[in-house]
């Protein structure tokens, strides 16, 4: 990983690290880009919460749906 501090972050699913655009794996094994590697490295946290609010909402839809019929 470059640590220039420049460029675009990558959170890496196959490695379990960060990479820097200019050395990153195939597109099917990372998340981002990130502008940071502070970004990249919290990536699963951001997808973890975003999941938990979207099935939140999904419930919330589906409980609304359930008190019109």
């Amino acid at each position: 990983m470059n640590d220039s501090g420049h460029g675009r972050y990558f959170w890496c699913t196959r490695h379990h690290r960060v990479e820097h655009e200019a050395d990153v794996c195939p597109a099917r094994h990372v998340l981002g880009p990130y502008a940071s590697a502070a970004d990249a490295e919290n990536a699963l946290q951001k997808v973890r919460e975003r999941n938990e609010a979207w099935e939140a909402e999904d419930a919330r839809r589906a409980e609304e749906d359930g008190e019109e019929k």
